[in-house]
């Protein structure tokens, strides 16, 4: 089955477009496309796709029996998330049901679509549930090969902290590992960034897997230069919270070489005020927004490449 696996998406990949570019300008769809469909779901996959993004923003955590399953917090979180029976999950409970507890038959039975998200009053209520990685990329890749035409890439962010290593998550090394592998036999390296807030992560993959482009997910005050002092090294992409960036910053960075892309910009007027600094790209929840400016992906009415602007 794993093999029949991997074969299927390898075909899909072959079909699909003959090569990759990194796009002028990076279109990430933030845990899929949050402001209309629930997070790090399939739909909002798909739906981010059919907006032009030219890469998908991921969250993965790792479950009891060892399955790379998308979620964004470890537990489940009681602002999306039901109980099996349809009942809300309090916030003084929601982390006694950690994900890393619990085998992946366990969380398939909780629904994370149908409740009212309150913060994003556009996103579509529907049935979801936390999805396995490889569904995802089985799922994007045959969208790819029978829609949209054009590789995407997937930004994986892989969510640790030193408080929660053993409790929420396996350790960075053995967490890193577990990714790294399921990544390793469906999709190639070239489509793949790896971002963490936790530099152990990053530091990690970079001496075991130097080939990965990295992303140092940053939400401090601190300068860039002690940020990267921190990390220890260049990394491929410094991904900081929007409201950090001003064009000294970002002129600071691209003198480095180092791709600069900010999250979650969510309203058209900081889009654009970003994209006339000269950001790389952006992580969006809205990339119906973005397409409006013309960022992203060409598509015709169809979902498919027209063209885009690349390298």
């Amino acid at each position: 089955m794993r093999l029949g696996m991997r074969l299927f998406i390898l075909v899909m990949m072959t079909n699909a477009a003959s090569a990759q570019y990194i796009p002028k300008f990076d279109l990430q769809g933030h845990r899929g496309a949050r402001g209309l469909k629930p997070e790090n779901t399939i739909p909002a996959f798909i739906a981010a796709l059919n907006y032009g993004v030219t890469t998908i923003e991921l969250d993965v955590v790792i479950t009891k029996d060892k399955q790379v399953l998308l979620s964004h917090e470890p537990w489940m979180s009681a602002e999306i998330c039901l109980t099996p029976d349809s009942n809300l999950i309090s916030k003084a409970e929601e982390k006694s049901l950690a994900i890393y507890h619990m085998d992946y038959k366990d969380v398939i039975v909780y629904d994370c679509g149908l409740k009212t998200h309150t913060k994003f009053p556009e996103q579509e209520k529907m049935i979801a549930h936390k999805p396995l990685l490889l569904d995802v990329i089985v799922a994007v890749e045959n969208h790819i090969k029978n829609y949209s035409h054009y590789e995407v890439d997937y930004n994986i962010e892989i969510k640790s902290t030193k408080t929660g290593d053993k409790k929420f998550h396996p350790a960075p090394d053995e967490y890193s590992d577990i990714v790294f592998q399921l990544i390793d036999q469906y999709l190639p390296w070239e489509r793949i960034v790896i971002q963490s807030f936790d530099f152990r992560v990053l530091k990690y993959w970079k001496k075991k897997y130097p080939q990965v482009r990295l992303a140092a997910l940053i939400e401090n005050s601190n300068p860039v230069e002690a940020n990267l002092k921190t990390l220890g090294f260049l990394p491929s992409i410094y991904s900081p919270d929007f409201k950090l960036l001003n064009p000294e910053v970002i002129n600071s960075l691209r003198q480095k070489k180092i791709r600069v892309i900010p999250w979650t910009v969510n309203e058209p007027e900081d889009m654009k005020r970003l994209k006339g600094w000269g950001v790389d790209g952006i992580i969006t929840d809205y990339p119906n927004r973005a397409a409006e400016l013309g960022l992203g992906l060409k598509l015709n009415g169809n979902g498919k490449q027209n063209g885009v602007n690349k390298k």
